[in-house]
């Protein structure tokens, strides 16, 4: 069976590491977000799908539901946030918790960019693009540490752009940059309770994020098309930081770039 997300057929019943455990992956209703949650789901997960679009992201958590039944593990569920918004994140930890009474992954992969030069780029625009990128994150995580037990983890989603940038996307840059410094701070904060927290740092991934990139469409940054990552393939990374596979690895930024970091 071939997935939605383009992968393969779920794995048998045996090979399932996230049994019965619960994710939340914000920004999951397409692209890198969604393959990741269809991953967990077909590894046994139960997974909080979250988005800005109603009908998008109930439609997603309904084929996650049908994939949980058919292979008789996993569940999943759809809760509608804006993350610019302060009270997202509550509502986000209260669906879990409601419908599962745990929470064992955070996934924070919900992002935004713009593409204006500095001195043309509105204040409130700053604002909100740290809100989502960067603010949500720390208010997810603060509200969902006193539901996560030893054995959870945390995995954050940044990009190349925290290590090798340009002009006209500074306030992204600026925050993936951010988020990289957070999870090496958290995750020496909360080492002492058994928490892991890591990164995932992505290059070009083959999603509507990409080709909406204005700078992409004009030539000014460069993208080699062989170097080019789907979303299934940052989900299985991203699961694999959030598996007990990785259970010697916190504080660490993992590239997914395809070795575009490694090219300068």
């Amino acid at each position: 069976m071939q997935s939605a997300a383009g992968g393969s057929a779920p794995p048998g019943r045996s090979e399932l590491r996230f049994i019965e455990r619960v994710a939340i992956v914000t920004g999951s209703t397409s692209g890198i977000g969604r393959a990741t949650a269809q991953r967990f789901v077909e590894e046994g997960a139960r997974v909080l799908v979250t988005g800005l679009e109603q009908a998008e992201g109930e439609a997603a958590a309904l084929e996650l539901q049908e994939l949980a039944k058919r292979q008789g593990a996993g569940d999943a569920l759809f809760a509608q946030a804006d993350l610019s918004g302060p009270a997202a994140t509550q509502t986000l930890v209260d669906a879990a918790l409601e419908r599962w009474g745990r929470i064992d992954v955070l996934v924070n992969n919900a992002a935004m960019m713009t593409f204006d030069p500095i001195e043309s780029l509105d204040e409130a625009e700053w604002d909100r693009l740290f809100a989502v990128n960067l603010r949500a994150p720390f208010s997810l995580v603060r509200r969902a540490l006193p539901h996560m037990g030893a054995g959870s983890t945390i995995v954050n989603v940044s990009s190349v752009h925290a290590e090798e940038t340009m002009g006209g996307v500074v306030p992204y840059a600026a925050s993936k940059g951010g988020l990289e410094a957070f999870t090496r701070g958290l995750a020496v904060e909360l080492r002492p309770r058994g928490i892991r927290v890591n990164a995932a740092r992505l290059g070009a991934i083959d999603t509507p994020l990409l080709w909406s990139n204005p700078n992409v469409r004009s030539g000014k940054e460069k993208i080699d098309r062989a170097s080019i990552g789907t979303p299934l393939q940052v989900a299985q990374a991203i699961l694999f930081l959030a598996s007990s596979e990785s259970s010697f690895t916190t504080g660490a930024i993992l590239n997914v770039d395809g070795g575009r970091l490694a090219d300068l």
